[in-house]
């Protein structure tokens, strides 16, 4: 498969990344040291038209090609982690919708959210079924004017802040993941219950939280207005989450890479920059060709994404590769720095934090073998 950037694509890419530099990342360290919220970074993402990113123009989306988004994604990564989780969050609501959605639905629910000016979150994880959406608990029972949602979810990013969640529960008990449906829910209804903040290792400003549900729903609310197309859905925004995990574990390791690239050309041993021994350059070595096998996997699967068809296999391949590999590159650009690297007056330790859960949500690391061998050996 030829991997195409266009120039349309490189100019976006670094114009947004300028953007990301001088407006998003000097705001991290404080987001990481004070657990700030980084929706506080919405306004000025809906300003330059991120917030829809990832949707048609119909829509009231930027209308961009898949790569171009990876490319973003990347760029706003790298800048900061935590923004480019809240962003990608809300990224996997809206991608309900357009995926799950009706045309109806489509069009009463995506442009406010494009705009910026209605937060989404993606209400799938439970605290016994993450893996394994199949076994959640949450339930939807049919009532006479819709459907009553009874559960708990776990580890929802933006749920505090957000206007609406998707949720997925079960519609049919007996049916396992085909029993599985979404649904459109306005975080105030009555009967939503937000925990608190969870305290997490990295990501400090993409907020995660407990949700609990006993409320009801109208029956326009049911994604696509059939019951039990729910696991469908959740997979093929995974599908697409997976590539923008890519994007984001790239991200932060070019920071980190970059970070350590100048700290060898500057750091002196015996009068001599460190980056004139052999170690070193071969630890260099082995992060610019993480580094950049990395993305081509995120750029072999945004480029087969936009062409509309299955790239299951391309997705697991690049969230597995590049956030193992943004691990690799995180922690080896902390060692070259040596004990500065271990202090919190730098990056290199933040890097090392936020790439971590990458290799966990949207699929472990285990998932995503299972994905690729699995479709491996079923095709050969």
């Amino acid at each position: 498969m030829n991997i195409t950037i266009t120039e349309d694509d490189r100019m976006f890419a670094d114009a947004l990344n300028q953007f990301c530099q001088q407006e998003i990342a000097p705001a991290a360290a404080d987001i990481d040291e004070d657990s700030l919220s980084a929706t506080a970074h919405i306004p000025m993402l809906s300003d330059i038209g991120m917030m829809g990113m990832n949707l048609p123009e119909i829509y009231g989306g930027a209308g961009i090609s898949a790569v171009a988004l990876y490319l973003a994604v990347e760029n706003l990564a790298g800048a900061c982690g935590s923004t480019g989780s809240m962003l990608t969050a809300h990224f996997l609501a809206t991608d309900s919708i357009l995926l799950g959605g009706t045309e109806e639905q489509r069009q009463a629910w995506l442009p406010e959210a494009a705009a910026g000016t209605k937060l989404g979150a993606f209400a799938l994880t439970e605290p016994n079924a993450g893996s394994n959406p199949a076994e959640m608990s949450t339930v939807a029972e049919k009532t006479k004017n819709g459907y009553r949602i009874r559960g708990v979810k776990h580890f929802i990013s933006n749920a505090a802040a957000a206007d609406f969640l998707i949720v997925y529960a079960k519609t049919d008990k007996s049916a396992g993941h085909r029993g599985i449906s979404a649904f459109y829910l306005d975080r105030k209804s009555a009967g939503v219950e937000i925990g608190a903040t969870e305290r997490t290792m990295g990501l400090k400003g993409g907020h995660v939280f407990e949700v609990a549900l006993d409320c009801e729903v109208p029956a326009e609310n049911l994604l696509g207005g059939v019951a039990g197309n729910g696991f469908r859905i959740a997979m093929q925004v995974l599908d697409n989450g997976r590539v923008e995990i890519a994007a984001s574990c790239t991200g932060i390791a070019r920071a980190a890479y970059e970070a350590a690239l100048c700290w060898a050309n500057t750091r002196e041993v015996n009068g001599h920059p460190i980056g004139e021994f052999q170690g070193l350059r071969w630890m260099i070595a082995d992060m610019a060709t993480d580094l950049e096998a990395a993305r081509m996997f995120g750029l072999k699967a945004a480029t087969k994404r936009q062409t509309g068809e299955r790239f299951s296999l391309e997705s697991a391949m690049a969230k597995l590769y590049a956030s193992e590999a943004a691990g690799r590159i995180t922690d080896q650009a902390l060692q070259i720095h040596g004990g500065y690297g271990y202090t919190r007056e730098m990056p290199l330790e933040r890097y090392v934090r936020d790439v971590r859960i990458m290799r966990i949500y949207e699929g472990s690391s285990e998932i995503q073998r299972n994905i690729i061998g699995m479709t491996v050996l079923k095709n050969n």
